[in-house]
């Protein structure tokens, strides 16, 4: 009995301190009117689509005829891309967007994390442009997007181009330590109101290789993304939303494919190149040493030779 109430007692003390850590870490939602003052300056745009005001670039050569897309990862944002906007933009349009749950455009009114619902969101995307053929770009999510809409849409995709995509099942998969969280009953929920500056650095430093190029000004562009009204709430839920991806429509794809990968990458493992590789009817496959998850925010001087090389054959 006495070893009861011990444990009991020492339960009510874990809890009040964890109540306690809470309320001394609570960060309120930011609203996406405050952080548009930061982070949607000229020439950010909105767009009114599926009940969401989609933040979103269009920049480069306006009169491009096959202009490239391109679409970020989970917890990312269409700032991931852009050194390679800057890099490329003198040659071509870029089209970007923050992704619904994500960014500035913020959670699906109707929580619809599916893929097919990102695949409609991006094909209305591409019909209010006005594009009926791009490049196709996409990394970690975005890439599995990517994928899906060359396998649904050939007709669209000029070329298709993924970096560190994901799509395979994932064996073993831990995933960065807020994805972990994320998954864990209790532990989501306290993540839709506790996003340290501590957890968003560790989660950013583990998607890249070389962790010394995660500034301070990173970190606050992706906390600040995290905590922008609604995105930890869709966060949660699009992570443990539960859905089979159909990998044999990769097989059906004969879009020339350029497969990009991350040899550091611990999210989604190299060995997922070397099954687009061998899957992929028409593709070139690069793994690039010592980077992570996310080669374009961590090393576009690597990254964007390998595209402009790939563009411009034909």
């Amino acid at each position: 009995m006495q070893k009861a109430k011990t444990l009991l007692k020492g339960l009510a003390i874990a809890l009040s301190i964890l109540v306690l850590c809470g309320i001394a870490l609570y960060q309120p939602d930011i609203p996406a009117e405050d952080l548009k003052l930061t982070y949607a300056p000229a020439p950010s745009q909105f767009m009114s689509l599926h009940g969401m005001e989609v933040h979103y670039r269009d920049e480069g050569i306006v009169t491009d005829s096959i202009p490239i897309v391109l679409l970020h990862g989970t917890s990312a944002s269409l700032h991931t891309w852009e050194a390679m906007v800057q890099a490329l933009k003198d040659e071509h349009r870029l089209l970007r967007m923050d992704l619904p749950a994500f960014g500035l455009t913020g959670p699906h009114p109707q929580h619809d994390y599916s893929i097919s619902m990102y695949l409609s969101f991006l094909h209305q995307f591409l019909q209010e442009k006005k594009i009926d053929r791009c490049y196709l770009i996409g990394n970690s999510l975005g890439g599995l997007i990517a994928w899906q809409y060359a396998a649904t849409y050939p007709d669209q995709v000029e070329k298709l181009i993924l970096l560190d995509a994901a799509g395979y099942p994932r064996i073993n998969f831990k995933g960065n330590l807020a994805f972990q969280l994320a998954r864990v009953p209790v532990l989501k929920e306290i993540l839709k109101v506790i996003t340290p500056l501590s957890l968003v650095r560790k989660s950013v430093e583990d998607v890249y290789g070389d962790k010394s190029k995660v500034s301070d000004a990173l970190v606050e562009q992706y906390h600040d993304m995290a905590c922008r009204e609604g995105n930890r709430e869709a966060l949660v839920a699009r992570l443990n939303f539960k859905e089979t991806i159909d990998t044999t429509l990769i097989a059906t794809i004969k879009t020339p494919t350029l497969v990009i990968w991350g040899e550091q990458d611990q999210l989604i493992l190299p060995a997922d190149a070397l099954k687009f590789k061998r899957d992929l009817p028409d593709n070139e496959t690069h793994l690039l040493p010592g980077i992570g998850h996310v080669p374009m925010e961590e090393a576009p001087e690597q990254v964007v030779p390998l595209i402009n090389t790939f563009l411009s054959k034909r």
